[in-house]
């Protein structure tokens, strides 16, 4: 190790998780202890509670521009992303036998599988494919519309390959036909605008834990007027549209993380643009072989995000061989770890298995830093020689 080169671990996984920041940390801490009342309860420790969640529901509205009213705490995006797919068509059914979506083949498993359980209750679903780059063409989502069309769903941005969608024009497109557009803004969080009017979207899910707060917090955007069943029965809470107690300390420090984000999100994309791109530069010097996967660094892909394949090694074996030099990073979603096939984002962008196999993701964030980047090159570069002369 050189003396130059940081000697702590190096964390370069924040599309997985985010760590807290410290003043999201800060704000929740009291909803722990000493303001713990439950929200529902109508004397003093339950109305600072209600209290709480109100703040933070005014802080995020601020940030998607919307109603504090068309904002629905949950869970997290999982279950956001549930209750947007499953909730509309299911409402639809109603209107239409076979209610039809339009989404994308790299769309978060949320999402996809979220529509398969929906196909399976009648509805009809169409996975319009992406380009090399992962990029959909507004063209081709509008050719797969039909008359029973309810809703089209596609992400913001891509937490594989970084591919940034036109879901604002995918929404002009769908505004004049009637169908509604939903949009898992999960990994846009921080790095793109999200003002629900600009986009022109009538569903958008964000989740905490992808902009430095907690895990377990996240919310549903909904349109004012938009049919939608109720997905998770209970107490009646959100305005009946989510049963269930709410989390207090996660939505004080959602809200808290959303409207943080925003605040620092032009000096976020400034310094994530260039630690990426030093990055790969320090990584071509080192393995020119490399290849990039997704679009180009440039406007079309998240500033942080960088996925590569390098030829002749399996990206799971590189992942714990660079776990064993301090650095974190992953093959692919973090949400799809212990499986053994590629990764199905890359795969719809009609890569190859092989190349698919041999893919690695890198994401940068606040914390990140020049020697770091410099280490994370050096240390990559030892494990795929290491790890190539094993292999023969």
């Amino acid at each position: 190790m050189s003396e130059q080169e940081p000697s702590d671990d190096i964390y370069l996984d924040h599309a997985a998780t985010t760590p807290c920041d410290p003043r999201v940390f800060n704000a929740m801490r009291p909803y722990f202890s000493e303001r713990f009342g439950n929200p529902s309860s109508i004397y003093r420790l339950g109305q600072e509670a209600r209290a709480a969640i109100d703040t933070a529901r005014a802080q995020a509205s601020r940030v998607l521009g919307c109603d504090p009213a068309e904002i629905i705490w949950t869970s997290g995006a999982t279950e956001a992303d549930n209750l947007a797919i499953k909730g509309v068509l299911a409402a639809a059914m109603t209107r239409f036998a076979h209610p039809h979506l339009i989404t994308i083949g790299i769309e978060h498993h949320a999402v996809l599988h979220a529509a398969e359980h929906m196909r399976l209750l009648g509805a009809e679903v169409t996975l319009v494919p992406v380009g090399p780059d992962g990029i959909v063409r507004v063209a081709d989502i509008i050719a797969a519309v039909r008359p029973e069309t309810v809703m089209v769903s596609v992400m913001l941005a891509n937490n594989e390959c970084g591919a940034i969608q036109p879901v604002a024009e995918i929404a002009r497109a769908m505004r004049n036909r009637g169908v509604l557009v939903h949009t898992d803004a999960v990994q846009a969080t921080g790095s793109l605008p999200i003002n629900v009017n600009d986009l022109g979207v009538d569903l958008l899910v964000a989740s905490a834990h992808k902009c430095y707060g907690p895990k377990g917090a996240g919310l549903l955007y909904a349109r004012s007027g938009i049919a939608m069943d109720v997905v998770m029965d209970g107490g009646g809470q959100e305005s009946g549209r989510r049963g269930g107690t709410e989390n207090v300390p996660g939505i004080v420090g959602c809200g808290m993380a959303i409207e943080q984000a925003e605040l620092l999100r032009e000096r976020y994309v400034r310094h994530c643009s260039e630690m990426r791109d030093a990055l790969l530069s320090e990584i071509l010097t080192r393995l020119p072989d490399v290849e990039l996967n997704g679009p180009p660094l440039g406007p079309l892909r998240l500033p942080n995000n960088l996925n590569i394949s390098i030829p002749g090694v399996q990206g799971e074996t590189i992942v714990l061989a660079m776990d064993l030099e301090g650095v974190a990073i992953s093959a692919g979603s973090a949400c799809t770890t212990g499986r053994t096939e590629p990764s199905h984002v890359l795969l719809a962008m009609g890569m190859s298995d092989e190349r698919a196999r041999s893919s690695i993701r890198m994401t940068v964030g606040r914390g990140t830093t020049r020697p770091m980047v410099t280490a994370v090159a050096e240390r990559l570069a030892r494990c795929v020689v290491r790890v190539r002369e094993l292999g023969g």
